[in-house]
């Protein structure tokens, strides 16, 4: 029935396909594989502590935030990226928002309108307590 698509990705399995013809209006959680060949209008956020990899193909849409240890993104995201653990953005990857990230890699061709914020910087600028007390 699927066997022209992908059961592994990256050494994990995919649990989860949403094919090209369906649009989800919603938030999504999920854990393990997620692949996303439709359109998806809502956040998508892995389960707390929960190994999960998003992957967004060529054809795919999502218009929300994305909280999601390991993302690849080969299709088009309007929302803020939030990975604790890797993004990807492959060839054909066109991202409007912000990205969050621990490692990132970006193929040619891909595009980014917004800002690559590492994991660290944000932990770097953010304000202490103390700081705002003393203020």
């Amino acid at each position: 029935m699927f066997k022209h698509k992908p059961t592994h990705l990256d050494g994990q399995a995919i649990d989860t396909l949403i094919g090209p013809q369906v649009t989800i209006h919603g938030d999504l959680v999920f854990s393990g594989g997620l692949y996303v060949e439709g359109r998806i209008h809502g956040k998508i956020i892995a389960e707390e502590g929960a190994k999960a990899i998003l992957t967004l193909a060529e054809q795919g849409r999502i218009e929300g935030e994305v909280q999601v240890p390991v993302v690849v993104i080969n299709g088009e995201l309007q929302g803020d990226v939030h990975a604790s653990e890797r993004v990807e953005l492959a060839a054909k990857a066109r991202v409007v928002g912000n990205v969050h990230y621990r490692v990132v890699e970006m193929r040619a061709g891909a595009t980014l309108t917004g800002r690559l914020i590492h994991a660290d910087a944000e932990v770097a600028t953010a304000p202490t307590l103390a700081a705002v007390k003393n203020a």
